[in-house]
């Protein structure tokens, strides 16, 4: 049974990309959950542990996370919840992880530019347009971010595919 998730915290380590066996494309990195309250008798806040989660990011959404995130930035994470236990070299614990459904900076701690792709521009061409621009304004037309390419809507009516555009423009 997997449970969907929200988590909120921080890249704990540089997103690396590999490929499945099946040849998918997947980014994983760390993601570190502080909790903090409020201590009324030292009247100050106080972090009550961390949960630390591994996240999976498949296909388009992890060539985009590699692209977008670092270390250190605030995030939003929702995907599928997994527990599972694992034992190597006579160790043993427990692992959390997190298929991603979805990934967003936290605009309470700071601020991003955001660049639409299309599902035909490479993501290298997407990170050479972000680099183009200052405070996420572009420099000029050229490097404005991207429309989105429907073309692909028209030719692939599959119902997952119905689902995924569905899911896209609400």
């Amino acid at each position: 049974m997997m449970d969907t998730v929200t988590i909120v915290g921080k890249v704990a380590t540089d997103p690396n990309q590999a490929q499945t066996g099946g040849g998918v494309a997947v980014t994983n990195f760390r993601l570190a959950s502080t909790h903090r309250r409020f201590d009324q008798s030292a009247q100050a806040w106080v972090d009550s542990g961390t949960n630390w989660y591994s996240v999976a990011a498949y296909r388009q959404l992890g060539e985009h996370a590699k692209a977008s995130l670092r270390c250190g930035d605030s995030v939003i994470v929702t995907g599928r919840l997994r527990i599972r236990n694992w034992e190597s070299n006579g160790k043993s614990g427990t692992s959390v992880d997190i298929d991603a459904d979805a990934i967003g900076h936290d605009l309470r701690w700071g601020t991003a530019a955001y660049l639409r792709s299309s599902r035909t521009t490479p993501v290298s061409e997407v990170r050479g347009a972000a680099n183009d621009t200052h405070d996420g304004v572009p420099d000029d037309e050229e490097s404005a971010p991207l429309a989105l390419d429907t073309a692909w809507a028209e030719t692939d009516a599959s119902p997952a595919r119905e689902e995924a555009t569905a899911t896209a423009f609400r």
